[in-house]
């Protein structure tokens, strides 16, 4: 194909070329661009393959949290095609009705309802969660995950996504406190209220979890708040919530992903109070 198209084999051995996969070239200044990846994947696919999984969750801006890097593209065949994975790809192989694919910016991907579902037979529940959370948030409804978890009810994945979908919630603002909220659920913790607002004599403020019978609530900091000037906002907002009656415990990834326990009993003391 490079050939046909003028290209020699000293030019496809140039420093600013590299070999993706068998056949299967790419700019160096293109290895970091999606699009460019999906683009050189598509040329060596079997007719009909559709890009799915973690690909397609990344064309339809689903942020997958507690997850390797994986710069493969993700296609889904027919179930009989006999072509195989290799360094630039994984292939997946599964019916698909004309109902779970679309278009996203060119390319034939799976429909954000079937992303999800494919993503529920790999990912943990906490990763789940926050995919679905993000699903709700921008592309569809409940009654849409339910019919396409209706249509594929059972195999694998089925149970996590029944046990994950009850728990969703657009209102959550980022894939970590997602992760939190569904550490919170596992212990058997009260629900909280997402994005609540509280009303201060310092102004109004939105809190990411709260618990408005206790008092109690809860943020996720994530890299925004080492910014100077978010982290003077954040100390004024807490000191107005402290003297109005307010709980404040404030966590961040490094707490959700290495003590997860410890995250969970302050908050259940908090609670308790």
């Amino acid at each position: 194909m490079a050939g046909a198209a003028g290209i020699s084999r000293k030019r496809l051995r140039h420093p600013d070329v590299v070999r993706l996969s068998r056949d299967t070239y790419l700019p160096r200044a293109l290895l970091s661009d999606l699009s460019a990846r999906i683009s050189a994947v598509q040329l060596t696919a079997p007719p009909g393959a559709v890009v799915s999984h973690a690909t397609a969750a990344a064309l339809w801006s689903l942020d997958i949290p507690l997850q390797r890097d994986d710069v493969r593209v993700h296609v889904t065949v027919a179930t009989g095609s006999a072509v195989r994975g290799r360094a630039d790809r994984c292939i997946h192989r599964s019916p698909l009705v004309p109902t779970d694919v679309g278009e996203r910016f060119g390319f034939p991907v799976t429909t954000p309802e079937r992303t999800w579902r494919d993503l529920a037979m790999t990912l943990e529940p906490a990763a789940l969660l926050a995919v679905t959370d993000q699903v709700l948030a921008a592309w569809c409804t409940v009654a849409d995950l339910e019919g396409q978890l209706a249509r594929r009810p059972s195999g694998r994945g089925s149970a996590r996504a029944r046990s994950v979908l009850p728990v969703a919630d657009p209102r959550a603002e980022s894939p970590m406190e997602s992760v939190l909220r569904w550490l919170l659920h596992t212990a058997g913790a009260p629900a909280p209220v997402l994005q609540h607002e509280i009303r201060t004599p310092a102004g109004l403020f939105r809190a990411d979890m709260a618990w408005p019978d206790r008092r109690v609530l809860v943020e996720f900091d994530g890299d925004v708040h080492r910014d100077r000037a978010v982290f003077v906002r954040d100390l004024r907002r807490q000191n107005a919530l402290v003297a109005s009656g307010w709980t404040v415990l404030r966590f961040s990834s490094a707490d959700v992903l290495g003590r997860p326990d410890v995250v969970v009993a302050q908050i259940r003391r908090a609670l308790a109070r």
